[in-house]
């Protein structure tokens, strides 16, 4: 019976992930990646070279499916920064994938850069059309709007978070997203 490499890849790559949003590139471990996905370990070596390059393919395939999952309209931006903590609290591992990343590789990697020059191009476009103030940076205005976007996840303890331990009511995560929305607003 042939093997599938496809179907190993993306099941190495989803268990990766999960691993990374645990435990960050530092205390993710090979064996545990292998173990969950149902693989041998000389695979991940194989398909992504080494622990590093598996994350980059695991950030990289978070990117694609965000940008894919959350269309981007510069003359939107109040429904984009909605969009994207709704993407977020669908999926809170990436979240954390997001922060082990700046917190072990800060910066930008090309794929990330690149993940943005079209929206910062869009907002750029837009201010020169005068449906968004240019007296911001584009790319200052995408990295307000997505901050903006994450400030519930990221702000430890925060004053907007629930009781110690509980889950966010629908209500409360309701009247985040639109004041997101609201903020957002020209």
């Amino acid at each position: 019976m042939a093997r599938d490499s496809n179907a190993t890849k993306a099941r190495l790559l989803d268990a990766a992930f999960s691993e990374f949003a645990t435990y960050g590139i530092a205390g993710a471990r090979v064996d545990r990646i292998a173990e969950a996905a149902q693989a041998n370990k000389r695979l991940i070596y194989v398909y992504y070279g080494n622990k590093e390059q598996l994350f980059d393919a695991v950030l990289q395939r978070a990117l694609e499916t965000g940008s894919e999952s959350v269309p981007f309209d510069a003359d939107d931006l109040p429904g984009y920064a909605g969009a994207v903590f709704d993407h977020l609290v669908e999926r809170p591992e990436l979240m954390r994938l997001v922060l082990w990343k700046q917190l072990e590789r800060p910066g930008s990697t090309g794929a990330e850069a690149a993940s943005y020059e079209g929206k910062i191009a869009a907002v750029r476009q837009a201010q020169e059309a005068g449906r968004i103030d240019a007296g911001i940076d584009p790319a200052d205005v995408l990295t307000l709007v997505i901050g903006l976007s994450q400030a519930w996840f990221a702000a430890v303890g925060g004053p907007a978070a629930g009781a110690a331990g509980s889950a966010w009511a629908a209500d409360r995560l309701a009247a985040h997203r639109a004041a997101v929305s609201r903020l957002t607003a020209p």
